[in-house]
């Protein structure tokens, strides 16, 4: 038995955060037991546990979330056991180092913010020089700047975060962080801070200017040493540091950073005093994860374009930037500007709008080692200019950069396509997570769009560990919805107040999020931290909806609807042909649900009981304004159908079901959802006995689609299903990123519904494992590491017919189990364990084809086409001929053509004979 992976608030060791609360998890492994039937947690002042702090045991501990009950000091290191004993009488200990570490708290800062004087406005670099007086045990640096900070000590960079102090309604607080720099202290010390613009002061927000929150370099620090002899020294910022101007020319987050080591050549840069600065806005302790290198990006190819440029392709669309070791001459100088495409075989970034997104480097002659401090791209694609000789792709790395969030998600299937799909997903997803969710990580935006978070956050977190993530995400959007009466913006920041978009689905992330990372996580305390939040949204909403007569609807104010849907006017429009007001509607019901359900967790009775009927009501209305009495809803579109679907509201479900196919009927099977609709089409599909349709949906390979997109070059998700045509042009500029997210929600479909693992109790203690199995998968392996332990799911479509599944539980778990067409009884409800089946289908699970099939997936099939051309010879006429409609025809819709001469008997026979193909998976 081993005890492991403890974290604090869903962190590993961390330091200087904001701990409202102190909130245990752990994992127990390598054991023959099932479950815990006793276990203790201890946090001590020291890593001896001889001064014991706080300390719960017993037999029903929680290892997803155990609340400690501990008074909090500043600047203090808690270390933190854990022992268990299973129902095996096994016992272990946990042998790693698990700690945390508060920052300051409420004591009050010694240390000045200060700022360079009067009219210098360059890019700043700090300094204090300083000796120690003995030898050091400790050493911590609590430091912020404004915009972003790059420090040193002796010359070596504090710590591997890059772009602090991240992202802050600056209006309103920032951030600081904390560091041990202990092993870089010596006798003489040099304490450097350079100032970047950043998110601060820098261009940033639709508005498109660079004084969105402030316009004065500033920086604050306290060095904290501690001498062996227990007595503490403070260096603290103050009029006694100086500055001067740094190499940085410029430094923006869309145009990229200038770096001129020959930039004070002709001009004089002494040191100068600094000066006191006035910051009034509160200086908080760290929400935000590390943003720090990742993955080493290899340039795959050095391409020589058609206009005589040099490219670099890094066969790849990430986010960071590109590193290369400079020995260049003295005067020279390297321009990298970034792209995703390229556009007839050139270099291309249109798309990218007013965002310069450029990284320019000039050579004193030194040897270095060269990349930005101060901002970060998205990119496949680097242009070169001014590198002296012949560029190799050895010269240069990139360097991806995200959010430090560890991968619990895995999913390998034996589909090469679906697999590109799963790494397109979790490339937007690292692409997307610099510090927080963001809707493109390449052109002048980078904003934290809400909706498209609130529809991606499923899947986000199957893939990583997104329980600390969306907990600062969640704290800035609090901040904002408190000055906006209740409103959760569509995106912030919010520049003016009077502007936020104040529209469903968006703003449902109010309520979605909290109850996603409740289901996910297990965390009673973070459901309980942004309750308040969930009923704000859904009262604002409520409170509007009174002022206009109380219709239980959200059919008012300018909603975003089912965005860049290819049923609008036209298929660039950025709205698709759904009711904004229905789609509000629904949402504003399975909100207010949602409030209802995490009121009862919180033993909340009263609200449970408000929202429940609340809910109701709005149902009420919905029934009233968009179905009609038989039960048919007049929204006749593929996101009417699945959002009525998804959000419960239907007078007949059925009816709404048969809507939906025969809406894909005359939708020739294209998909038609932007934003709302197409993310959850799979799942919504899958879980309404439309499981064909969803993996249809899924793999079809003709535009518009995933297949398609992959097929086209996609190395990421698209933001628009058109945003590459099929000649490989850009479909626009105005609005068309190829890093969005959005539409990658659909991997959550492969999680709940292919490795077929869903929640039953939070945190993953209890689920229901039911895979659902496609012959054109072949085979399936799948992990996901939940709170409470590992899940895994392996299936196998064997040559003979028949399944081979195996089926990992983790300790402490239990999952009800059922495999498609299983003979007999189902398995039922297993304990942790590792479990082999092997059985045969009801159903040939090889056979190519159904019913419902698609005759135009049968067009590259010869022994398919043999069969219609000898059985049907009018229908392979209507197909090879490439007549749309018939491509769209099935066995099923086949049968109303009879004026055609497609009899009932003819049918049967095609049908018989090609149900009956069959493939021999490997």
């Amino acid at each position: 038995m081993k005890v492991s992976k403890i974290r604090v608030n869903g962190m590993k060791n961390p330091v200087g955060y904001a701990f409202d609360s102190v909130r245990i998890s752990w994992l127990v492994t390598d054991t023959e037991a099932s479950k815990a039937v006793w276990a203790e947690v201890s946090i001590a002042s020291d890593p001896d546990f001889q001064n014991i702090v706080s300390q719960k045991e017993g037999e029903n501990l929680n290892s997803a979330c155990e609340v400690m009950d501990m008074e909090l000091k500043p600047r203090t290191r808690y270390y933190i056991r854990v022992r268990v004993r299973g129902d095996n009488r096994e016992r272990a200990v946990s042998d790693e180092t698990a700690f945390f570490e508060t920052g300051k708290m409420e004591e009050t800062w010694k240390a000045k913010w200060i700022k360079p004087q009067e009219g210098d406005e360059f890019h700043p670099v700090f300094r204090k020089d300083f000796q120690v007086k003995g030898k050091v045990s400790q050493a911590r640096l609590y430091i912020s700047g404004l915009g972003l900070y790059s420090a040193r000590v002796n010359g070596v960079h504090v710590g591997e975060e890059v772009l602090t102090p991240y992202y802050s309604d600056y209006k309103t607080e920032v951030q600081y962080q904390t560091y041990d720099v202990t092993e870089l202290i010596q006798l003489e010390n040099e304490l450097t801070v350079e100032l970047g613009n950043g998110w601060y002061k820098g261009y940033f927000g639709l508005a498109g200017t660079d004084k969105n929150f402030g316009s004065e370099f500033q920086m604050i620090a306290e060095l904290h040493i501690t001498y062996g002899d227990g007595t503490e020294e403070v260096i603290t910022s103050d009029e006694s540091w100086e500055y001067r101007g740094s190499d940085t020319e410029n430094s923006d987050i869309y145009n990229g950073e200038i770096i001129n080591h020959l930039l004070w050549e002709s001009r004089e840069n002494t040191w100068k005093p600094s000066v006191e600065a006035v910051w009034d806005k509160k200086l908080v302790e760290r929400y935000s994860l590390p943003v720090i290198e990742h993955e080493e990006m290899p340039v795959q190819e050095v391409i020589h374009t058609p206009a005589d440029e040099t490219v670099l392709d890094f066969g790849q669309n990430f986010a960071g930037y590109v590193e290369f070791r400079a020995e260049l001459p003295k005067g020279t100088k390297v321009v990298l500007d970034f792209g995703e495409i390229l556009q007839n075989d050139n270099f291309y970034n249109a798309n990218y709008r007013r965002a310069k997104a450029q990284f320019v480097y000039v050579s004193d002659g030194r040897k270095e080692t060269v990349k930005p401090q101060f901002t970060y791209f998205g990119f496949r694609y680097v242009r070169v200019t001014g590198w002296p000789g012949k560029v190799k792709p050895e010269d240069f790395t990139g360097r991806a950069l995200y959010s430090d969030m560890e991968v619990t998600g895995s999913i390998e299937t034996g589909h090469k396509k679906v697999n590109q799909l799963l790494s397109n997903v979790m490339w937007g997803q690292k692409s997307n997570s610099v510090d927080f969710p963001t809707d493109c990580p390449q052109r002048d935006e980078r904003l934290g769009w809400t909706g498209d978070a609130q529809v991606f956050s499923g899947t986000a977190s199957f893939n990583m560990n997104t329980e600390a993530f969306y907990n600062k995400f969640l704290h800035d959007l609090r901040i904002e919805q408190k000055k906006l009466d209740g409103i959760m913006p569509g995106v912030i920041p919010v520049f003016d107040p009077d502007g936020a978009a104040f529209a469903a689905v968006w703003g449902d992330i109010a309520t979605f999020l909290p109850s996603l990372l409740y289901e996910r996580f297990g965390d009673i305390k973070l459901l309980e931290e942004y309750y308040p939040m969930m009923k704000d949204w859904v009262d604002k909403i409520t409170k509007e909806d009174k002022a206009r007569g109380q219709r239980y609807l959200f059919d008012y104010g300018n909603q975003l609807g089912d965005w860049l849907a290819l049923d609008g006017r036209t298929e660039q429009s950025m709205k698709g042909g759904t009711d904004d007001y229905f789609i509000g509607s629904c949402y504003y019901a399975m909100s207010a649900q949602k409030v209802s359900d995490a009121a009862k967790a919180l033993g909340k009775e009263e609200d449970a009981q408000y929202y429940q009927e609340l809910h109701e009501k709005i149902r009420a209305a919905v029934l009233r304004e968009y179905f009609t009495e038989t039960g048919r809803l007049s929204i006749d579109t593929q996101t009417g159908y699945i959002v009525a679907l998804y959000s419960g509201i239907y007078k007949d479900k059925e009816r709404v079901i048969n809507g939906l196919k025969e809406r894909l009927y005359k939708d020739c099977y294209k998909i038609k959802g932007g934003f709302v609709g197409a993310p959850i089409m799979c799942k919504v599909m899958a879980d309404n006995n439309l499981q064909e349709e969803a993996f249809y949906f899924l793999l079809q390979e003709n535009y518009p689609g995933w297949m398609h997109c992959i097929d086209l070059g996609a190395t990421t998700i698209w933001e628009r299903w058109n945003s590459v045509l099929d000649d490989g042009t850009m479909s626009g500029t105005m609005m068309n990123s190829l890093n969005h997210y959005a539409f990658g929600s659909v991997v959550e479909f492969l999680y709940l519904h292919v490795m077929g693992i869903r929640p039953l109790e939070p945190g993953f203690k209890k689920v229901q494992i039911s895979p659902l199995i496609n012959q054109k998968l072949r085979w399936v392996k799948a992990s996901y590491e939940s709170v409470y332990g590992t899940y895994k799911v392996e299936w196998r479509l064997k040559k003979d017919g028949r399944v081979h599944a195996k089926i990992e539980i983790p300790f402490g778990c239990t999952a009800l189990v059922g495999f498609p067409f299983y003979p007999g009884q189902p398995t039922g409800e297993l304990g942790a364990g590792v479990y082999e089946f092997e059985y045969k289908p009801t159903e040939d699970l090889r056979n190519r084809y159904t019913k419902k099939t698609l005759f135009g997936d049968m067009m590259q099939d010869e022994k398919a086409m043999e069969i219609i051309d000898r059985v049907a010879p009018p229908l392979y006429q209507f197909l090879v001929s490439g007549d749309e409609e018939f491509l769209n025809e099935s066995l099923t819709t086949l049968k109303g053509m009879f004026f055609l001469g497609f009899s009932p008997e003819l049918i049967e026979q095609l049908a018989v004979e090609l149900t009956q193909l069959c493939d021999e998976p490997d």
